[in-house]
């Protein structure tokens, strides 16, 4: 089997259309703005950042994203599996003098605790944070005590109206909920953090006002649990981490000068201090994001940032496929071409923007007098069609032929993503037609790496 160092002295240097495909392309220098973007906003507003690990699944984006040396070593993770390829970069990040800390993002699962402590063991004490939104799950945490011979941190999950995970403010003290946590830090079990909410409602929305109408409404929703259940809160540091990717973008809004509008006061307002001087409480705003390095087709629809420009300049994330076949000579309503990627290549999530499932670069691509652009139109497991995504543009040929390699911007690069073993990187500011492959990222997925000469992709 092939390890990263064998992928990278086989491919790095060679033009990236000549790889097997379909084929998973990250364009560095994208990532390493939009990363650069984010730690700006966050050190401007004076608000805490959390990393989220899923989306990509490597540590050098991960390393990009806090890559401001005073920024805390913060991530979220979605599988042990992620928590244990983070350590080497952990450990890094503690040679530099950084506090660092994983979350486990879903509520805690009893299987998972040892895992979970042999990591902290490792990294060392405050390394680990759980989340918990049942009382059942706190009866667990003794046992990661007793392994590590240290408290593990813990967020108490606020369903802030997404309800995939969580408690409503007015129920945060499920059964008893928070008695039991407070009886666990009095015995050495846990550290309580603070509150934790995670919202992708915003996903659906289409302008930057939504979007952070959206981060406020999860602010207010944690500030109503804290207030609500203040007895267990106040007495101590407390974190409100929120925030999805649209979220987190539309705070970058902040920062723009001139006239604002009522929904950047009121933001700017409340991570300055989010109880105002209602409450005399040491109370920190973190945010927490994971797709923006990459951003997808989904993402844009959000319009979540002023700043966001077109696809071409925006989305570092692309699948590499060839044409199978053209149909421009009437066998078919409309003009449409075969493309070798489809469901296992692309995911298949739908965009709120437009009718398809992934729609192409003008990479190497002919100038069209359409338009219109073209689209992934229907998709199937291995393959699907492309065409105009205008329909008034039906009379025009599809612009391509046989073998021309065409790249495909996701709707959702988490999914995208995840069908593959590693990445190749390219990076626009040294080439601007971002082919020569510069690097390539292997992906933490569980299983072990392919040789570089078969397919790509996870079949």
């Amino acid at each position: 089997m092939a390890s990263q160092q064998r992928l990278k002295d086989f491919y790095i240097g060679q033009d990236v259309a000549g790889v097997p495909k379909p084929a998973l392309v990250l364009d560095a220098a994208i990532i390493r703005r939009h990363c650069e973007t984010m730690i700006r906003t966050v050190r401007e507003l004076d608000v805490g950042f959390r990393a989220h690990f899923k989306s990509h699944k490597t540590s050098e984006i991960a390393e990009m994203q806090i890559g401001d040396k005073a920024l805390d070593g913060n991530f979220i993770a979605s599988t042990v599996l992620e928590i244990e390829s983070l350590v080497p970069l952990l450990k890094k990040l503690q040679t530099e003098g950084r506090r660092v800390n994983v979350l486990y993002g879903i509520p805690l699962v009893p299987s998972q605790v040892v895992r979970l402590a042999k990591i902290a063991l490792e990294i060392g004490r405050g390394s680990i944070s759980v989340m918990i939104d049942h009382p059942d799950q706190v009866d667990h945490l003794p046992q990661y005590s007793a392994i590590t011979k240290f408290a593990v941190s813990v967020f108490v999950k606020v369903d802030s109206g997404y309800h995939r995970a969580g408690l409503p403010p007015a129920a945060l003290n499920k059964q008893g909920l928070l008695e039991k946590l407070a009886n666990s830090e009095k015995q050495g079990h846990v550290k309580l953090l603070g509150v934790y909410s995670h919202s992708s409602l915003s996903y659906a929305g289409i302008t930057p006002q939504e979007a952070i109408k959206h981060l406020i409404n999860e602010i207010d929703s944690c500030k109503q649990a804290v207030r609500l259940h203040s007895d267990f809160f106040l007495q101590k540091q407390l974190v409100i981490s929120v925030g999805a990717t649209p979220q987190a973008l539309s705070s970058q809004n902040l920062l723009q000068k001139g006239e604002v509008g009522p929904e950047i006061r009121t933001l700017r307002d409340i991570l300055r201090a989010p109880f105002g001087s209602d409450i005399d409480a040491k109370v920190k705003v973190e945010l927490h994001a994971g797709v923006y390095p990459l951003l997808d087709m989904q993402q844009l629809s959000t319009k979540a940032s002023m700043q966001l420009k077109t696809p071409e300049e925006e989305i570092a994330v692309s699948v590499l496929a060839e044409v199978c076949s053209v149909y421009n000579d009437g066998e078919r309503s409309q003009p449409e071409a075969l493309v070798a990627a489809g469901t296992l290549a692309l995911g298949r999530e739908p965009c709120p923007s437009y009718p398809g499932w992934a729609k192409l670069s003008s990479w190497r691509q002919s100038p069209s007098n359409s338009q219109s652009c073209l689209i992934v139109e229907r998709i199937s497991q291995e393959h699907s069609i492309v065409a105009w995504e205008d329909k008034g543009a039906n009379s025009l040929s599809v612009p391509l032929s046989v073998g021309q390699v065409v790249k495909l911007y996701p709707n959702h690069a988490c999914v995208a993503t995840s069908f593959y073993n590693f990445y190749f990187v390219v990076d626009s500011d040294l080439d601007a037609d971002a082919a020569k492959i510069v690097d390539v990222w292997v992906r933490a997925r569980g299983s072990d790496l392919t040789d570089p000469l078969t397919l790509l992709r996870v079949q």
